[in-house]
């Protein structure tokens, strides 16, 4: 029996076995959203959009993946991200600490 690979919810990319995967809360754990939904990312996916957001902004105006995919920020990485192998990994830096 095949399984299939599971699909990174941010960049749409497959997830393979050997590839790091990780679970974001829409709602921010810190912010009330223990126990809440989850969605499935690439390692590299979750770390950009912490990179990215504050968890107020994320409690506030990101709390479905079609937000996280219209921040601008996000969007453009989406855009580069998408372009890459499934398990290619780049180095994160927080725009916050710019």
């Amino acid at each position: 029996m095949f399984l299939k690979e599971p699909i990174c919810a941010l960049c749409g990319r497959t997830i393979p076995a050997n590839v790091s995967q990780s679970n974001h809360h829409l709602i921010p754990k810190a912010k009330g959203g223990r126990g809440t939904e989850t969605i499935l990312l690439h390692h590299q996916c979750h770390k950009e959009i912490h990179a990215t957001c504050r968890e107020s902004d994320l409690a506030k105006s990101f709390i479905t993946i079609d937000a996280l995919r219209s921040h601008p920020k996000l969007a453009k990485f989406i855009e580069w991200i998408s372009k890459r192998p499934p398990s290619f990994l780049s180095r994160t830096i927080s725009s916050r600490k710019k």
